[in-house]
């Protein structure tokens, strides 16, 4: 049985679209459910659009969902090199061998006699194609004799190396998603294959680094299916037909609203990331929000990404890695795009913070309360966290739920004052301050019998005493209970809060 090996192989162009990381993502799970390995190649044969930072911002981003890799770029492997423009010197002999054999043939027409063409087609409202059709009247091998071709080659002329794409074939791509995929030939262009610069198109190169990888299986993006029967094609020319990978097209992420794929203009307009990590361009030093610096756990993302566009079967919705690896199989990966929902992804994270261990939370409030400089007790920090878990959808959360714990309010909420803080109010709080004072052990249990016997001595209700106690504690009417918040800050700074709270807010 052939050995299961899948690839991502992304093109360090820019940031690592969260599209991208579902493809790795799904290309991961496929290996690791199967026994297989998974490999990372960089693709960067266009080296007009290569991006500085980008392959190591792609690694960086991968590692931080756990997604983790047997061969590569960065950890080498069997197969090396495996970043293409390490590769070049071998893509030539395959343009040749495709050339000797009639698969392919020279053109030196140059970009501005093609432009020409392209208007004079566009002014009869038609669309320019090299090809099967136009090939014959055009600067190429096939129509000029054989030593002017050389005589061009020998002279150093630029030249590109062109497919020579049947004509009116059917070509048929077996598509483990969409199932059999039937493509006219007609409908195919004569793609460029290699350049006179020495580097090869993605085509080419794709191709060729697939099987000489021994590449069982291409998981893609969508995008790429029109290019599916061209990769057929060079499989067969190159006599690789039998060690052709099978396919699988992966539908797309679309914007919330349905319409359309998902862009970072979308993420930009609906302020939520489109880029697992966050990313400065290096040109214009623009900046985009990621995922991590957003304050999302990447357990939450990578649950999230792998049910866009796949579902289990189950009513299961939380997966762990190791989870997804088992339960994962191509045939529930849908046709159709998946809409991405911004509230899923918050419900996500919530339900992973909810889920975590109050130290393991602290873990992630301690470097927010290191960088206001609070220092506190870890077991402090723990016993604030097991009061707000439940109440944090993404990390910085952590510190908007508990920062009164840590930090006396400075201002006081002026709805909530306006509406709860009466002008009996702060004779009635001044004279629970005694409670407060003689209540021992100063615990929940005593605190909550002691404030039973006020307001029954007192004659009010429960809210009259502790929405106005809460505002002085907290500065607003949120939080968790109020006998809670007061035994963790303790007797003496309850006290003073109040007693503050009752000068500030008279005042």
């Amino acid at each position: 049985m052939r050995e299961v090996r899948v690839r991502f192989a992304p093109s360090p162009t820019g940031p690592l679209h969260i599209g991208g990381v579902r493809t790795a993502l799904y290309n991961y799970l496929f290996a690791r459910k199967l026994g297989g390995k998974f490999i990372l190649r960089i693709e960067d044969t266009d080296q007009g659009r290569f991006v500085p930072g980008a392959e190591q911002y792609i690694i960086e981003s991968l590692t931080w969902c756990g997604i983790h890799f047997d061969e590569g770029v960065h950890i080498g492997g069997p197969y090396a090199p495996y970043r293409q423009s390490d590769r070049k010197e071998m893509y030539h002999q395959y343009a040749l061998q495709l050339i000797n054999n009639g698969k392919a043939y020279y053109a030196f027409d140059t970009p501005e006699e093609l432009e020409v063409l392209r208007k004079d087609f566009e002014s009869r409202k038609e669309t320019f194609q090299y090809g099967p059709i136009t090939r014959s009247g055009l600067k190429n091998s096939l129509t000029l004799p054989k030593s002017e071709v050389q005589s061009k080659l020998d002279a150093g002329e630029h030249y590109v190396i062109r497919i020579k794409i049947p004509e009116h074939e059917t070509i048929t791509v077996n598509d483990l998603i969409r199932g059999v995929v039937q493509v006219d030939s007609s409908l195919l262009d004569d793609k460029v294959l290699y350049k006179s610069d020495g580097m090869p198109t993605y085509h080419l190169a794709n191709v060729v680094d697939d099987y000489l990888m021994k590449i069982s299986h291409v998981i893609r993006g969508e995008e790429w299916l029109p290019s599916a029967p061209l990769h057929v094609l060079l499989y067969r020319y190159l006599g690789w037909e039998a060690q052709m990978p099978e396919f699988a097209h992966l539908p797309l992420l679309l914007k919330p609203d349905g319409n359309g794929k998902l862009s970072k203009r979308d993420g930009d307009r609906l302020g939520f990331p489109v880029f697992p990590l966050k990313w400065t361009d290096p040109k214009s030093g623009e900046i985009s929000s990621g995922y991590r610096e957003s304050g999302y756990l990447p357990e939450a993302f990578i649950n999230m990404l792998a049910f866009l566009g796949w579902n289990p079967g189950t009513e299961q919705e939380l997966f762990s890695m190791e989870e997804l690896c088992h339960a994962f199989t191509i045939d529930r990966v849908s046709k159709s795009g998946a809409k991405f929902d911004v509230e899923k992804a918050h419900w996500y994270n919530h339900q992973y913070m909810a889920r975590k261990a109050p130290a393991e939370l602290a873990s992630l409030l301690n470097p927010l309360l290191k960088a206001k400089n609070i220092e506190a007790s870890e077991d402090y920090v723990q016993q604030v966290c097991m009061l707000i878990h439940d109440r944090v959808v993404l990390i910085p959360d952590l510190w908007s739920q508990s920062h009164f714990f840590f930090v006396d309010p400075d201002d006081y909420d002026a709805t909530v004052t306006a509406k709860i803080w009466k002008p009996e109010t702060s004779a009635l709080i001044a004279d629970f301050i005694p409670v407060l004072e003689k209540t021992e052990p100063f615990t929940k249990e005593a605190l909550e019998t002691n404030i039973k016997a006020f307001i029954q001595a007192k004659g009010i209700g429960m809210g009259q005493l502790m929405n106005p106690f809460r505002l002085a504690m907290v500065g607003t009417n949120a939080g968790p209970g109020m006998l809670d918040i007061a035994t963790i800050i303790g007797r003496e700074n309850t006290i003073r809060r109040v007693s503050r709270g009752i000068e500030k807010i008279k005042n």
